[in-house]
């Protein structure tokens, strides 16, 4: 079922139109192991799914084009773990999520909600 041949590499199932996914669907629309998966998350640091309060790992939508890059430039472009994460890097650089985030505490106590709200805002933005 999850076997990544070049065929079945090129044909992309369409993504459904969810705001969270399970590593199982994930795993599914990807054709990838779960494992794989895991794996992943430790190779490349830009890969974290967020985990739900039982822990399990809740994936978005750009975590999934995300997995679906990583595995296009791994299996059809024969890139190597590392030369995936220097690729990915290179687009990082300029990306606002790779910045430092200000220290809310460093903030005066009556702009951290203003903050908050911006921060709320950026993130609801980024879906």
């Amino acid at each position: 079922m999850y076997r990544s041949s070049a065929k079945s590499i090129n044909i992309q199932r369409p993504i459904p139109d969810k705001l969270f996914y399970k590593i199982g669907e994930v795993s599914r629309i990807a054709d990838i192991e779960p494992y794989v998966l895991r794996y992943w998350e430790t190779e490349f640091p830009f890969l974290k799914p967020r985990k739900n309060k039982s822990g399990q790992r809740v994936y978005v939508k750009k975590d999934l084009e995300l997995i679906l890059q990583i595995k296009r430039l791994l299996y059809l472009e024969r890139y190597t773990i590392e030369g995936v994460r220097k690729k990915f890097g290179e687009g990082l650089t300029s990306n606002k999520q790779t910045q430092e985030p200000k220290m809310v505490e460093k903030l005066p106590p009556n702009k951290i909600l203003g903050h908050v709200k911006k921060r709320l805002r950026e993130i609801l933005d980024s879906f």
